[in-house]
């Protein structure tokens, strides 16, 4: 049997961070992305995941149908990720003013014409799944300091809190804001999970 691609354990650096900060220098990663604004409980946000992993599934399911994509290989689809400001820097409590970019990494071998095969495979099969603002897009992140956040979305706070002391410790700036985002992965399913058991990735952008 051939083995699927895990991002996560084969790219541990980047999924798989210590439960204390870390820098990091992000390599440029392809992914599917959506925009919005507000809150993450929202039927905007929803729907803005569900179209996400509607494509993500449409492409690694590519391999049973007619559309044979150059260098397919066997993957685990990848986390949901998100990005988050809130005109200036990132305010936990802002939620109503958030600005997010929610996405998914795409394999290697996705290109724009793979990526508008899979929107116009998802528009015709599920036409109740709106992907028309969904962009492929090749992401450079640049150096962050991240860590891995165990427990509840609510104390995220405080894992930043130890994360900017590290920065403060290192002579690294925290430029998180409306361009460099406050970058969460989510490698829990919170449907599934208790919310003192949720993994979060955690990512600042700094100079």
């Amino acid at each position: 049997m051939t083995s699927k691609l895990d991002y996560k354990k084969e790219y541990k650096d980047l999924y798989l961070p210590p439960k204390k900060p870390v820098t990091i220098t992000v390599p440029p990663i392809s992914f599917i992305m959506l925009d919005g604004k507000g809150d993450p409980n929202s039927r905007e946000y929803q729907n803005a995941v569900s179209a996400l992993y509607s494509l993500s599934f449409t492409i690694k399911m590519s391999k049973m149908g007619s559309e044979k994509i150059d260098g397919y290989f066997e993957y685990v689809v990848p986390p949901l990720e998100g990005l988050w400001s809130s005109d200036g820097p990132f305010d936990f409590n802002k939620r109503d003013k958030w600005t997010w970019t929610s996405m998914i990494r795409q394999p290697e071998f996705v290109t724009e014409d793979v990526f508008q095969w899979a929107v116009e495979s998802v528009h015709r099969k599920k036409p109740e799944v709106d992907v028309s603002k969904v962009e492929f897009v090749r992401f450079d992140e640049g150096m962050c300091v991240q860590m891995m956040h165990i427990g509840p979305y609510a104390t995220e706070p405080a894992t930043v809190e130890i994360m900017q002391q590290y920065m403060e410790e290192n002579g690294l700036i925290d430029v998180t804001g409306d361009i460099r985002r406050h970058h969460e992965i989510y490698l829990s399913d919170p449907r599934k999970t208790k919310p003192e058991n949720l993994k979060t990735v955690l990512r600042h952008p700094v100079e």
